[in-house]
């Protein structure tokens, strides 16, 4: 599959997804190329309405994020954009707007809220110093 960057109209800035975007782009990558229908049938309740699911659907697709295609008087809809097309621009977004930009006052944080264990934080050390020595 291509990159969503490669395929997004010229002159969009990749955004971060919409709660009601992300619950839909989860759905296709967890479960595949689907029918509006049937992401109905995944979705977690309160379901939305049919024409909800279906227009924030299409905005996916004008984004580049996903596409279509035809079957008979339908379409069935697939995930272009994959989650590491996200994952990067999201996480640098909730660290400026949240953490005065620093990744140390977010990691903090998941400490101070007990999110985070000790071990996991030596794991993290250890994947640092692991990189770092591979980067020598």
């Amino acid at each position: 599959m291509k990159n969503v960057f490669t395929i997004m109209k010229a002159g969009r800035k990749a955004k971060i997804l919409t709660e009601k975007e992300a619950v839909i782009m989860n759905l296709l990558w967890a479960h595949g190329p689907m029918f509006v229908r049937q992401m109905l049938e995944f979705y977690p309740e309160p379901r939305p309405h049919f024409n909800t699911v279906s227009t924030t659907v299409r905005n996916l697709e004008e984004k580049g994020y996903v596409a279509h295609e035809s079957v008979g008087a339908s379409h069935r809809y697939m995930a272009v954009a994959t989650p590491d097309d996200f994952r990067e621009k999201s996480m640098a977004e909730v660290v400026r707007n949240f953490f005065n930009n620093s990744y140390k006052n977010a990691v903090s944080a998941l400490v101070e809220e007990e999110k985070i264990s000790v071990d996991e934080l030596k794991e993290i050390i250890e994947l640092i110093e692991s990189k770092n020595q591979n980067a020598e």
